[in-house]
């Protein structure tokens, strides 16, 4: 009896301090959290660097809204803009380095150039998010084959693990990120694919080798 009483003691106590603990979060503190938890099931045991991610929080944006060019800002007008980051975006093509702004709206992504916006994705239309299973911060966006879209975004991102989790939550497509090994088919436009190839090296590079492949180390 005196046994089944101390672990009831102890089932109540440990409920106190979890209760005390959830109600003395902050609400910023709570959405750091939120977001962890999604990065946890998106990554975790899949991705290298995922450990050393967990210490490191969450900034709700690392560029503010006036840092955007006004004419960008007139162009998504009555869209809520929740996270803007640097980018390095590779052309499809000839997967020439490009830096870019990655703007994530309540409804949208947008891929800008200093006063222009050079692609919309509809988070409605998004058909899937990859990465690699390496350390590198490559993600490629996956968008369908219409007349709207010249084909999927593939971009370089310092703070991976915090871009793809704030995309996939405000998309509402956690279910549609793919960590991949090796290697990933991406679509260049014009009913056309490309391969993306992920290797180990001495050192962090990008480069188009000798058939035609982006090769990321």
């Amino acid at each position: 009896f005196l046994m089944q009483t101390s672990e009831m003691l102890q089932k109540i106590c440990v409920r106190n301090l979890v209760r005390k603990y959830c109600r003395g979060l902050t609400a910023e503190r709570k959405v750091q959290l939120q977001q962890k938890v999604v990065t946890s099931a998106v990554f975790s045991g899949k991705k290298e660097g995922y450990l050393e991610s967990l210490s490191q929080p969450f900034l709700e944006t690392r560029l503010k809204e006036n840092d955007l060019n006004p004419k960008v800002l007139q162009l998504i007008r009555g869209e809520n803009i929740k996270y803007v980051t640097p980018v390095v975006k590779y052309d499809r093509n000839g997967f020439k380095a490009r830096e870019r702004l990655l703007v994530l709206t309540q409804s949208s992504a947008y891929v800008v150039e200093m006063a222009k916006i050079k692609q919309k994705i509809e988070y409605s239309t998004l058909k899937g998010i990859s990465t690699s299973n390496l350390s590198d911060g490559i993600m490629v966006i996956h968008v369908p084959e219409d007349n709207k879209q010249k084909g999927d975004v593939i971009l370089q991102c310092e703070h991976i693990f915090e871009t793809v989790t704030k995309l996939c939550i405000l998309a509402n497509k956690q279910s549609a990120v793919k960590v991949v090994k090796g290697s990933l088919r991406f679509r260049v436009g014009s009913g056309k694919e490309g391969t993306m190839v992920f290797t180990v090296g001495p050192e962090p590079q990008v480069f188009k080798d000798k058939t035609g492949q982006l090769t990321v180390v």
